[in-house]
């Protein structure tokens, strides 16, 4: 059981490591705001990390407008979140199978665990 699980583990993580890379580098950059020019002009992107900001957030490359966006992107994207949660889930599971520091795995687990609670809290 535990060699089909680091298998699927295994080919799902690299299905969608590229882009979980993609989303996370270009969320990364919008948190600082580098996707959009200064409203004084001192600052103005490239052209790439415009365009790939785009596509994070409007899912395309045509601006703001969530009407052209094609079905097959959404249903990838869905995929994606998916195939991210199994993968992390059965990470967690080779982890807690394994023998030696299992009680450190549930302690870096429940520390992820209540930062991810604790987040939405933080940032009212």
């Amino acid at each position: 059981m535990m060699k089909w699980i680091r298998t699927l583990h295994l080919y799902l993580g690299c299905l969608f490591a590229p882009m979980l890379i993609f989303f996370c580098a270009s969320g990364a950059w919008q948190l600082f705001g580098f996707h959009s020019s200064t409203k004084d002009g001192s600052y103005v992107p490239p052209k790439w990390v415009s365009t790939m900001s785009q596509v994070h957030k409007y899912q395309g490359v045509n601006g703001p407008s969530y009407d052209n966006v094609s079905e097959a992107f959404r249903w990838f994207s869905l995929l994606l979140a998916l195939g991210m949660i199994v993968t992390a889930l059965l990470g967690l599971v080779m982890a807690f199978r394994q023998k030696k520091p299992a009680l450190a795995f549930g302690h870096c687990h429940a520390a992820g665990a209540a930062a991810a609670h604790r987040l939405p809290l933080v940032c009212q």
